[in-house]
């Protein structure tokens, strides 16, 4: 199961005012510092930041440096050229940070701001561009999935899936989840809504796949737990 306490998910306060969460440059940047760290026991340089990232300027490596520590996630000495510390997070553990959603995005963590970050281990999660969203009610209903879950989703091509495979995608204003099936007929998008109807797909390219459902985080508060224990 995902774990939700370590540096990516913590978008709480410092000195009890409410922080931004992470841009998409910061997480990306951060995740770098992390797993150089990891390969090579020290940081690496602003220089080799922009490098990898394709940012020319150092003045603007150190914003977003700064950024990350005036969020709670750095602690910078300017009078060391690697002068930063990453806090909160296990170098021990190989995880990725991943963004969790109120709503689909068009795409893996593009047009929408992300409500949170969550670290999990990169056997779960670290797929290029996997993201979180959260169910509302109903919307998976018939898999057992409740409102409030968070569904991990991987950006999938078309000829990728499977058969039988739990798919967010678009057509027309219709549902976003569903499963895919693949038989005589073509191609099908079962509605995962109790009552709710089977879109035949005529013409692939007018299908907007968005992803595939590989994974479901569950925070079970103090009453479900007793229940658990008591079956």
């Amino acid at each position: 199961m995902p774990r939700t306490d370590t540096v990516a998910s913590r978008d709480s306060s410092i000195a009890g005012q409410q922080v931004e969460p992470l841009t998409d440059i910061e997480r990306k940047i951060l995740d770098f510092m992390v797993q150089y760290l990891r390969s090579n026991t020290y940081q690496p340089s602003i220089r080799e930041i922009g490098e990898r990232f394709g940012i020319k300027s150092t003045k603007t490596v150190s914003e977003h440096l700064q950024s990350l520590a005036d969020k709670g996630f750095l602690e910078r000495d300017s009078s060391r050229s690697r002068g930063v510390k990453i806090l909160g997070v296990d170098l021990g553990a190989e995880t990725v940070s991943v963004p969790c959603f109120a709503e689909v995005p068009d795409g893996a963590s593009k047009g929408s701001r992300p409500e949170m970050y969550v670290s999990v281990d990169r056997r779960f999660g670290g797929e290029s561009e996997s993201f979180f969203v959260r169910a509302h009610q109903g919307d998976l209903a018939v898999l057992g999935v409740n409102e409030g879950d968070y569904v991990l989703v991987t950006p999938t091509a078309l000829e990728d899936v499977e058969s039988g495979n739990i798919v967010v995608a678009r057509v027309g204003s219709g549902t976003l989840f569903h499963r895919f099936l693949k038989n005589g007929k073509g191609l099908q998008l079962e509605a995962l809504r109790p009552g709710g109807d089977t879109t035949v797909v005529d013409d692939a390219d007018g299908l907007h796949l968005i992803g595939r459902v590989t994974g479901l985080y569950r925070r079970l508060d103090d009453t479900a737990a007793l229940n658990l224990t008591q079956h």
